[in-house]
C-alpha cells in the first residue's frame, strides 16, 4: 500500500501547475488510501465546494409488482407462472415508454421450479410482454436468464443487473422475481447423497425452515409473546397501508381466471390487491428497471432510487434466519454509512423468531422497519420477494420525501446465508447540476459523454 501511495505522489507532482507556488493546491492534490469505495459518492466534495456526482451511476427508473396471493387457495392458484411475470415486464415498458429493444438483459430470480423449465417460462413471458428477439436480420436483442439464491433471488437479480451496468455491459437492464408456489411446491427431487451425514453443516442445509426458526428462538431466547406481537404488528401495518392505498403505485392489475374446483367453471378476474392475511407460501412477481443515470435523464425518466451496495454472507444453516443481522452491517459499511444513517428497513419476515432476533441484535428502531407490514402479512413468494421489497421500500421513501434518504432491504436465505442492499432515494442523490461544468470532453471516455 505504501508503494502505491508513493506512486500516486509521483503522478500528482506531474499534475501540479507550474505556478503552484501562488496557489494552495495541497488540499486539492494528495495521495491517500481509498477506503470508502465508489458507493460513497455522497461523501465526496471537490475543492470548489460542490458535490461530485457519478455521471454514470446506475439508478432505478421504475419498479412494480403483482399482488401477492396465497398459493393453492388464492387468486393466482390457476395462473401460469409466465402469466404472472409477463404483466410486470409489459407494465415497465408501458409506464416508461421505453423501447424494449434498448434493454440489455433481463435477469429473473426464481427458486422452486426446475431451472431449465423456469428459464423457458421466463423467456416465454418476455415474448408475451413484447420484448423482441431481433430488430433486423442478424441483429439480436434482449436476452434473459434466471438466477437462484433462494429467498434473495429477486434482490440478487437486481444486484446482478446493477453490477452489469456498472461494468459497462449495457446501459439498461431489468431485475425481476417470480414464484408460483402453487405450481412448484417446496420438495426435494431424487435421493440425498449419503455423504451429507458426515458433515454437520451440510446436513443442516436439509433442515426444514420451521426447525431453523425454532433453533433461533431457542438459542437466542426469543419468546413466543415477542413472536406473536411481531406478527400482530405486521398484519396491523399491512392492513393500514392497504386501506390507505399505499400499495396502489407498486401493484399492477393482472387479468387472470379462477377455476371452481368442484364444477370446473372458469371465472375471469382482475387482481389488484394482496390476499388478506396471506400465508408465507405465496404466488407473485415483480420487476425493477435499472439504467445509467445519464440515460434516465436523457429519456426524461424519474430517478426513484440509486442502488448503492449489495452484500451476501454465509451463516450457520441451522440458524439461517440470523442472516440479515450479518448482511445488513456488511452492506451498510460498504456504503460508507452507519446503521443510524438508515431511515427505513425492509427486512423479510420469513419467521417471527428470526425477524425479532435480527431487529434486537442490530438495535433497530421498530418504527423504521417494515412500516407497511412484512411477509408475515403480505406473503413471501420466494423468488419475487426481493423485487417486492425494492418496490415497497422506494415507493415509501418517495412518499416520505426529504426526511428519508437511505433505505435497506434484507432477507435470510435457506441453507444459511443472508443478503442486504442499500438504496438511496432518487432526488436525494447527487444531482448533475451540482457538478462543475467541463468545457471539453475530448479526454473523457465515451461513457462520460
Amino acid at each position: 500500500m505504501e508503494k502505491a501511495i508513493n506512486r500516486q505522489k509521483v503522478l500528482l507532482e506531474h499534475l501540479r501547475p507550474s505556478n503552484s507556488s501562488s496557489h494552495n493546491y495541497e488540499s486539492a492534490l494528495s495521495a491517500a488510501v481509498c477506503a470508502a469505495g465508489d458507493s460513497s459518492a455522497y461523501h465526496r466534495a471537490s475543492v470548489y465546494g460542490d458535490d461530485v456526482p457519478f455521471v454514470n451511476e446506475f439508478c432505478v427508473a421504475e419498479l412494480i409488482r403483482t399482488a401477492l396471493c396465497k398459493s393453492k387457495r388464492g387468486s393466482f392458484k390457476d395462473t401460469y407462472p409466465d402469466d404472472l411475470l409477463a404483466p410486470v415486464l409489459k407494465a415497465l415498458i408501458e409506464k416508461t415508454n421505453l423501447d424494449p429493444s434498448e434493454v440489455g438483459d433481463i435477469v429473473v430470480g426464481s427458486v422452486l421450479a426446475p431451472g431449465s423449465q423456469r428459464a423457458s417460462e421466463c423467456r416465454m413471458a418476455a415474448f408475451y410482454a413484447g420484448f423482441p428477439w431481433y430488430i433486423y436480420l442478424f441483429e439480436y436483442t434482449v436476452p434473459l436468464r434466471t438466477v437462484n439464491r433462494q429467498c434473495s433471488s429477486g434482490l440478487q437479480a437486481v444486484a446482478d443487473v446493477a453490477a452489469a451496468i456498472k461494468a459497462g455491459f449495457y446501459d439498461i437492464g431489468i431485475g425481476a422475481g417470480l414464484e408460483s408456489m402453487t405450481a412448484n411446491p417446496m420438495a426435494w427431487e431424487g435421493s440425498v447423497n449419503p455423504k451429507v451425514k458426515k458433515f454437520e453443516q451440510a446436513q443442516n442445509c436439509l433442515l426444514p425452515m420451521g426447525i431453523t426458526s425454532e433453533n433461533v428462538a431457542h438459542r437466542f431466547g426469543v419468546t413466543r409473546q415477542e413472536q406473536d406481537q411481531a406478527a400482530v404488528e405486521s398484519h396491523r401495518k399491512a392492513a393500514a397501508a392497504t386501506a390507505a392505498g399505499k400499495f396502489k403505485d407498486e401493484i399492477i392489475p393482472v387479468v387472470t381466471k379462477i377455476v371452481d374446483p368442484k364444477t370446473g367453471d372458469e371465472k375471469p378476474v382482475t387482481i389488484t390487491v394482496d390476499d388478506g392475511n396471506s400465508s408465507q407460501v405465496s404466488d407473485g412477481a415483480g420487476a425493477v428497471l435499472l439504467m445509467k443515470r445519464s440515460v434516465a435523464m436523457r429519456k426524461g425518466l424519474p430517478i426513484l432510487g440509486v442502488f448503492r451496495t449489495f452484500a451476501a454472507v454465509g451463516v450457520d444453516p441451522a440458524i439461517m434466519g440470523v442472516g440479515p443481522a450479518v448482511a445488513i452491517p456488511a452492506a451498510v459499511k460498504a456504503a460508507g454509512l452507519e446503521l443510524d444513517d438508515i431511515d427505513l428497513f425492509e427486512i423479510n419476515e420469513a419467521f417471527a423468531s428470526q425477524y425479532v432476533y435480527c431487529r434486537n441484535k442490530l438495535g433497530l428502531d421498530p418504527e423504521k422497519i417494515n412500516v407497511n407490514g412484512g411477509a408475515m402479512a403480505i406473503g413471501h413468494p420466494l423468488g419475487a420477494t426481493g423485487a417486492r421489497c425494492v418496490a415497497t421500500l422506494l415507493h415509501e421513501m418517495k412518499r416520505r420525501g426529504r426526511d428519508c434518504r437511505f433505505g435497506v432491504i434484507s432477507m435470510c436465505i435457506g441453507t444459511g446465508m443472508g443478503a442486504a442492499a442499500v438504496f438511496e432515494r432518487g432526488d436525494s442523490a447527487d444531482e448533475l447540476c451540482n457538478a462543475r461544468k467541463v468545457e471539453t470532453n475530448s479526454l473523457l471516455s465515451k461513457d462520460a459523454r
